[in-house]
């Protein structure tokens, strides 16, 4: 249900008002047959009627999903109807469930100034919101240069960092809707830096705040922690004197800290000498694994052609064809004397799993595990397990010198079946 309906003479009807804000009766539109009023949200036909509560509205006579005037739920249709009194009793033109022309907002309230341009949105937030997208929506009216103000019945994070109040229901007819988080107030007595100093939040009738905020006798504070508040001038001042009373005393604390300061500063050197020191240990450290990783594959080199030149390109795209860790075994003479591949997936923590076989010797290819991937670095060796091939093979050509992975299966009968470099065979 919403408080606004299209007409096509009369243009746009606002139950809220005494003359639904085109000239017209409320008896002009309920119950009237054959009156054709249209939702401004989502264009669908709507009737005029009046609650249990005696507020008048209009309603969907089916109601749609995707209107968002159409579903609102109760508290939020009293809470925005609340919010446009309290603006139109503090002297201010209000006009509920108001679009901009471009239709990239559509505020619960819209408060107008004396000429007559949208000034500040009143928002009734009840459901749940982030902070990018409160911060984003804020953003998308300022554009427009309308203020808001956000109102709540519940906790929400997103009023940290925009303008918003916090609210109380009435708990019963005839009690007023209270403002109890939102509106603060600077606590400092007596005023030192030995005194603690914080914001207070203040409790108040609805009413009251929003005339306040309309008015300008509050306006809105961001604090150094980033908390966004509402408060009049007179604390921001006291505030302000509170900060600047706080950096004169840290001046006078950084000058005292210059010895010490310059004494950090050559440990830091130091220690940074240290890390450089330490960073050099370890690239020698790796240096002489690397070195040493070498000479144990020297015979694994010269037997299949390798060289050490093209070992480092040629592990690298098998751990990106893998996509999973990998390490290197033995020479395996069970394996035709390939080097053994042992792989996991990376968010593991477990066991590696012997994965592939380096380089095997072709004429050890009678029985080869089938699932076992075979990694060669060219067509030359990709040849001779074809050629040699006794049982079905999985094969991968990594060439390092031309960057290109394939990956193929090899049958006995010498067939290639290319499964292409994205395909499901992977060491």
């Amino acid at each position: 249900m919403g408080y606004t309906a299209v007409h096509s003479v009369w243009g746009r009807l606002d139950a809220s008002m005494d003359d639904l804000g085109c000239g017209r009766a409320w008896a002009d539109v309920h119950r009237v047959k054959g009156l054709r009023l249209a939702c401004p949200e989502c264009g669908g036909r709507v009737f005029a009627r009046a609650s249990r509560q005696v507020i008048r509205h209009f309603y969907h006579q089916i109601r749609p999903r995707d209107c968002e005037l159409a579903n609102e739920s109760a508290e939020h249709h009293l809470l925005k109807l609340e919010l446009a009194m309290s603006a139109r009793a503090a002297g201010w033109r209000a006009e509920l469930e108001v679009s901009s022309e471009a239709r990239n907002w559509r505020a619960d309230v819209m408060v107008f100034d004396e000429h007559d341009r949208p000034f500040m949105a009143l928002e009734a937030q009840l459901s749940p919101m982030t902070q990018e997208e409160a911060q984003m929506r804020t953003d998308r009216y300022a554009r427009d240069g309308v203020a808001v103000c956000w109102v709540a019945l519940q906790d929400r994070p997103w009023e940290r960092v925009v303008p918003s109040l916090r609210v109380r229901f009435p708990s019963q007819r005839g009690e007023t809707w209270t403002v109890w988080h939102g509106m603060a107030r600077y606590a400092w007595e007596p005023r030192t830096l030995k005194a603690k100093a914080k914001w207070v939040h203040i409790t108040c009738p609805l009413g009251d705040a929003i005339k306040w905020i309309l008015d300008g006798r509050v306006r809105v504070h961001n604090s150094g922690n980033g908390t966004v508040r509402w408060t009049a001038p007179a604390y921001e001042a006291l505030a302000l004197a509170r900060a600047r009373m706080e950096a004169e005393a840290e001046a006078a604390k950084r000058a005292a800290d210059a010895e010490r300061r310059g004494k950090e500063a050559e440990d830091r050197a130091a220690a940074a000498a240290q890390r450089r020191q330490d960073a050099e240990r370890r690239a020698r450290r790796r240096a002489e694994a690397r070195k040493a990783e070498l000479q144990r594959l020297a015979g694994f080199f010269e037997r299949t052609g390798l060289g050490a030149a093209v070992w480092e390109p040629f592990t690298q795209m098998v751990r990106s064809a893998s996509g999973k860790a990998i390490k290197y075994g033995e020479l395996s003479p069970a394996h035709g004397n390939g080097l053994l591949v042992y792989a996991r997936p990376r968010w593991e923590s477990g066991e590696f799993n012997l994965a592939g076989v380096v380089c095997p010797d072709p004429g050890a290819l009678g029985k080869w595990p089938a699932e076992l991937t075979i990694l060669v670095p060219n067509q030359t060796w990709l040849s001779r397990m074809q050629a040699a091939a006794r049982t079905p093979l999985k094969v991968a050509v990594l060439n390092p010198v031309t960057g290109r992975s394939n990956f193929v299966r090899v049958t006995p009968a010498s067939v290639v079946a290319p499964v292409g470099p994205n395909g499901p065979d992977r060491p």
